[in-house]
């Protein structure tokens, strides 16, 4: 019984900082572009992750370092950058409902690659919920179709990704702990993104005021939304299923939609409400035992 109310408790709580972040990167974006936000924000996780689990380094076993390099890959570096792009064109409420894609790619991909036991109900989920990211997608505002549907677009491969990130872990990484993980995945992706920020050009303009309010922003974004929350969710993946643990993206959309009504002065058309009911029923049916 423990266990299980931890797991809904990890669920909330994710939920809950992940759908903050989309606020976290819309105001961090006044201030820098999509790269450099991108960068900033693995460099403050991976500086807050070395603080606290340094020592877990030495832990891994060397076998284990292909996975871990993986697992950087398609949950954090190649995501970070999607979702920044994405954002300094499309709401981040917009975002957040597409994110909830993720639970319907998890489990496309555990069928098709990992070997995961599907139900015929999940297979219908699948496909409800493609119709409603399909709704989604192509319910822009008149001339901004095209564009909104091309960086939506990068929405969806990210959910791709974490789909792909979530069954890597559960398959080959459930041994190890998620401060051990989360650890590893920062110290493969340090240099990298360190060498992408050097070359945008930031620390040629970092002095400025609005660079400057933006890093505090970006600062929350990657210890609190990024390197806290990937140890958290690593956890939720061990004590749960690939696709329960995916399913944190249900809550997302809520807490992105609340906040950016209330900061942002966001709004979203009815054809997109349609589009996220049709989304959340797809993945409802997906996740069902």
């Amino acid at each position: 019984m423990e266990k299980s109310n931890t797991k809904w408790y990890l669920l909330a709580f994710l939920g809950c900082v992940w759908g903050s972040s989309f606020i976290l990167m819309q105001l961090g974006l006044q201030g820098v572009n999509a790269i450099q936000l991108g960068s900033l924000r693995i460099l403050f996780a991976a500086g807050f992750l070395f603080l606290v689990g340094g020592k877990e380094i030495a832990k891994i076993p060397l076998y284990k370092w292909k996975y871990i390099a993986l697992t950087s890959i398609f949950g954090t570096f190649v995501p970070a950058f999607l979702f920044a792009i994405a954002l300094s064109k499309i709401d981040g409420s917009v975002s957040a409902i597409l994110n909830s894609l993720t639970p319907l790619n998890t489990l496309l991909v555990g069928m098709f690659f990992f070997g995961l036991d599907v139900q015929r109900r999940q297979i219908f989920g699948v496909i409800i919920g493609f119709v409603g990211c399909a709704l989604l997608v192509l319910s822009g505002n008149g001339a901004n179709t095209t564009e909104n549907y091309y960086y939506a677009i990068l929405i969806v491969l990210a959910s791709i990704f974490y789909g792909i990130n979530v069954n890597l872990i559960k398959k080959y990484l459930s041994d190890l702990k998620p401060l051990a993980i989360s650890t590893g995945n920062f110290v493969v992706m340090f240099v990298p993104a360190l060498i992408v920020l050097y070359f945008t050009g930031f620390f040629e303009i970092v002095g400025q005021e609005k660079v400057q309010n933006s890093l505090g922003y970006i600062a929350v974004l990657g210890v609190i939304g990024t390197g806290l929350s990937n140890i958290l969710f690593f956890k939720l993946i061990q004590l749960s299923s690939p696709v329960f643990a995916s399913s944190v993206t249900y809550i997302i959309p809520l807490v992105a939609i609340f906040l950016g009504s209330l900061f942002m002065n966001e709004s979203l058309t009815l054809l997109q409400i349609a589009g996220a009911l049709i989304v959340l029923v797809g993945v409802y049916f997906s996740s069902r035992k």
